[in-house]
Order: structure tokens, then sequence, then C-alpha cells
């Protein structure tokens, strides 16, 4: 018996080589061990002969890898798992996970806790599975500046707010420190402040009751530490800049760094009573340590992507300036695209119109813009040769484009007058009602050559029969995989995939896409390269190349 065995491995560590070692149940010998060196995410292996399946069989899995800022894996540390037997399935199927101290993984959850440097608590920012055993925390940049409204005044419809808002926190007092928005404010309320002071200074003087005088000293120690908390080296810093937009600007500077700063705490649990509490990381003063998010501007997985991308915006350029050039490029015959000439030519010469239809899908779909940039051609043709063409239309978005498209070959090809606007019409949004109103066409008008350009569905073959039945020539293309085989089989030419997407740059031989589809070739090439020397390399366990592209 052969078994497909899935695993998933994470980023927390840059692995060079997982080495597998499959046992049968209660055996201390592997039957098979396997080094994947390039992780495929997926291990074929045999059974022993004879081996029963539903025994279930054990898995160890060791790592050979380098850490992503932290230590080195070494061969002490690696996970057993159990592939246990499913009636129901008849299969195989993945059990519980162990680590190398015995922790059913599967059973154990980490509770992620974190703060910023502003709260006075933890709060939960995440819960994993310890099968899972990676996060990640995203910190949001601040947008705005959030002040409380304290009163409304309905009359003058205005707001009154708090022009105060949270500045730092200082270690010293252990509190957080609040600013004015403004400028000179703080230094008004200082002053204030003192005034105040000694105002009840005074009163203190006068007093002759006890009472007076201890209620009068709590009022005077408030103040005094509301004027120490003005004196505070922070607050006096951002009162000596005295433009407001700078001084906000180094608020939301110092803020962003306190509440986008965040600690960490851990809680490993077994989802019910049992849990272990962890520490938040202290530096080496004892202080709590926070960390600042690092902002990906580069995704380093897809540098590969953004390699290709520039190395065929050069080819591009250069295959575009070299069309422009009037330089002759080779592009191979395709013979749907060379017969489009002569299928127009045998509808002249039968007196016939011509049939072209556009798909069934919308202006949205690819198919649809390819065979509308191939309807512009043959309508062209058509009106130098003096030739009728129909085009039906599902959509009634595309309805309006084909007409401007056959209106615009007739003026190009210098007969605006021949142009028939009731030669671009809208049947019905319905499918099939939409084949039946074209073969009732085909049979009326007794056309001598169809075109089936855009996106088919079902309906395709119904079509092409009844325009076999009346022994017209029938070019399609479509990039509908499921209805490829039932053009090739009714028509006489088809344009499969990619093809119709080239046809009009092989027919307009207008520099910007012929410059591009040719470029689209040689890029081409350059992936049948990389892809032939990836796999000699890794046939040598050679894998630097393969794991230098993305995985999607």
């Amino acid at each position: 018996m052969m078994i497909a065995y899935d695993y998933k491995i994470n980023d927390l560590y840059k692995i060079d080589q997982i080495h597998f070692y499959f046992f049968e149940k209660g055996k201390d010998k592997p039957f098979f061990m396997h080094n994947e060196f390039y992780q495929d995410n997926k291990i074929v292996l045999n059974l022993p002969k004879g081996y029963d399946p539903a025994n279930g069989i054990d898995v160890e899995i060791r790592f050979k890898a380098k850490g992503v800022d932290r230590p080195d894996l070494d061969d002490s540390y690696f996970l057993r798992q159990e592939l246990v037997w499913d009636d129901f399935i008849k299969s195989l199927k993945p059990g519980d996970v162990f680590n190398s101290s015995n922790i059913n993984l599967n059973q154990t959850y980490y509770t992620v806790f974190s703060k910023n440097m502003q709260q006075g608590s933890y709060g939960v920012a995440k819960e994993v599975t310890a099968v899972d055993r990676s996060i990640n925390n995203l910190s949001d940049y601040l947008k705005k500046d959030y002040v409380v409204v304290q009163d409304i005044d309905v009359d003058k419809k205005l707001f009154l707010v708090d022009h105060n808002i949270s500045y730092m926190y200082d270690e010293a007092s252990e509190s957080v420190l609040r600013a004015s928005l403004f400028p000179g404010v703080d230094n008004e309320t200082k002053a204030q402040l003192k005034k105040d002071v000694d105002e009840l200074i005074a009163q203190k003087n006068a007093a002759t009751e006890t009472e007076a005088i201890e209620a009068l000293d709590q009022q005077i120690a408030q103040i005094n530490a509301q004027i120490e908390q003005l004196n505070n080296p922070a607050l006096t810093e951002v009162n000596s800049i005295k433009g407001r937009r700078a001084r906000i600007n180094h608020i939301r500077k110092v803020r962003e760094t306190e509440m986008r700063s965040k600690s960490y705490k851990l809680m490993i649990s077994d989802g019910k009573a049992n849990f272990f509490q962890g520490e938040a990381l202290q530096t080496e003063d004892g202080k709590t340590a926070y960390f600042f998010p690092v902002p990906n501007w580069i995704y380093s997985t897809r540098v590969g992507g953004l390699i290709a991308a520039i190395i065929f915006g050069l080819l591009v350029f250069i295959m575009v300036a070299l069309a422009r050039r009037g330089k002759a490029l080779y592009l191979r015959p395709i013979a749907g695209i060379q017969e489009i000439d002569n299928a127009i030519g045998r509808a002249t010469e039968m007196g016939s119109p011509i049939l072209f239809v556009p798909g069934l899908s919308g202006i949205s779909d690819v198919a649809t813009l390819a065979g509308l940039q191939i309807l512009s051609q043959v309508a062209k043709k058509a009106a130098e040769y003096d030739t009728p063409i129909l085009v039906p239309c599902r959509d009634v978005i595309v309805l309006p484009i084909a007409q401007e498209i056959v209106k615009e070959a007739h003026y190009e090809a210098g007969r605006p007058d021949t142009f028939d606007p009731s030669s671009v019409f809208y049947m019905t949004g319905s499918q099939f009602a939409f084949v039946a109103g074209i073969n009732g066409i085909m049979v009326r008008e007794k056309v001598a050559t169809n075109f089936y350009m855009g996106m088919f569905y079902a309906e395709s073959l119904i079509m092409t029969e009844t325009g076999n039945s009346i022994g017209a020539i029938q070019i399609s293309g479509t990039d509908a995989v499921t209805q490829i085989p039932f053009f090739i089989t009714t028509c006489d030419y088809t344009l499969m995939g990619e093809e119709l997407y080239a046809a009009a740059a092989y027919l307009s031989k207008e520099p910007m896409m012929l410059g591009t589809l040719k470029a689209q070739d040689y890029f081409k090439f350059l992936i049948l390269f990389f892809v032939v020397l990836g796999t000699l390399l890794s046939s040598f366990k050679i894998t630097f190349l393969i794991n230098a592209f993305p995985d999607k």
C-alpha cells in the first residue's frame, strides 16, 4: 500500500532539511526514512508488505534548521505524530502531535497578552494552538488624535472639547503625562495654578479651625502635584515649541512610539484548569522591555517576483522600441489567424454575410476584450470588401462598444457610408435563447463565414454544429478549456488559449501590441530555462534556485 503524508512548516526557522522516520506500531526501528531537502509538503512511501494500516503509523520528524533571530535547532528537538486509521473514510489521518518533552501539542494552547507603554494592564492579543506556534501581531499606524467632547453649545453649534491629550509615560511618577494641543496653554495653566496656591495659602494663614486648615493643606498639595507634573522636563520640552503644527507633530511622534511599542506575556494552558503564566521580558536594568514594530516595505519572499516584473518590463520596452523602428519581429504562423482573410474573401465571393459572435461573457472578461480586438480587424477587412457583417451581442455593455468598433472600422477603411448600425444588435441575456437566435440567423441569412471569439459555455457545440450543417467556414477562439475540444471538432480553425490574445497583434501589426507579444515569448523562454535548470540542480539536492522563487 502506498500513502502520501502531508505536513506543514512555519517561517520561524529557515528550514534547510527535514528528516522523517516512519515506524510500525510498537517497533523501534523505522521501516522508511526520508530526507526532505526541498519542502513540497508531501511524501510518498510504501508500507511494509503485509502490514495492516489499521494498526496506525508513528512518524518522527527531526529538523536541520537555522534560527531567524533565535538559536539554531539541534538534534535534541523533534516532533512525533501518530497516523491513526479512520474506519469511516477507510484511510489514515493525522493524530496527536508530541514534542521532544512528550507534551501533546494538540491539547496545548498559547495565549499572548500585550500592552503598550501607556496602558496599565495586559490584554489578550491572540490565541493560537501549540501546533501553529506562531503569531503575527499587527500594529496599526496612528491616523487620528482623538479628544474628549465635554459639552455642546446647541445655539452656537459648537463642541467644547478637552484640549489635553495623553502625551507620554513618565517612569518617575509612574503616570501618563498629558499635554495641550495648543501652544502656551500649559504655561497659562501653570501660572493660574500658582495663583490658586497663593490664594489658598492666604486663606490657610487666616483660618483658625483645624479642619479648615487640613482641607486647605490637602488642596494645596493637589495643586502643587499638578504644578510639579507641568514642570516635568518632557512637558517643558514640548511647551518650548511655539508653533501649533510643529507642537502637534512632536506630540504625535512621541505618542506613536509609545502607543505602538508593545510588551508581551505568554500563557500556556491545556484549555482547562492547568496553565503556566510567563513573565514579561525585561531589560538588563530590570525595566519592562517594549518592542516597536518594523514596517515591511519589501516582502523578502517576493523579491523574485519583483525581479521578474522588472525583467519583463525591460523586455516590453525593448521589443516595442524595435517594432516602432520597423524591425521585422518573427511571429510563428497560426493557421486560424492566417485563414481569416480567406474566410472573409469566401463570404465576399458568395455574396453572403459574415457572422461574428463576441462570446457570451461581459466586458470584464479578458476573452471578451480579445474578441473585440479581433472584431476590429475583421470588420475593417469586411468594410474594404463591402461585405456585410452581423454581430449579435448578449451583454448590454458589450453592445455599444461593438457598435463603435464596427463603425470605426468602416471609417478607417474609408467607407463610412456602408456602415449599418442595425448590423450590431442585442438579442437576449438568456444563454440558450441567445444560441437559438444565432442558429436562426445562420439558417435564414445563409452566412458563409462564422467567427466565434470570446468566452463560451455549454452552448458552443449547438452553434458550431448548426454552422457546420449549412456549410459555413468557421474560425473559433476561446480560453475556456472545457469548450476547446468542441470547437476543434466542429470548426475549421481554432485559436486555443493565449492564441486568442495574440490574434489582434498578428492582424494589426501595431508596434505596442506586437512588442508586448514578443516580450511575452522571450519571457516564456526565460521561465523555461529556469524550470530546466532548477530541475537539474534539485536532482543533485541543490535547492537554492527553487527556494529563490515565491511559492505563489
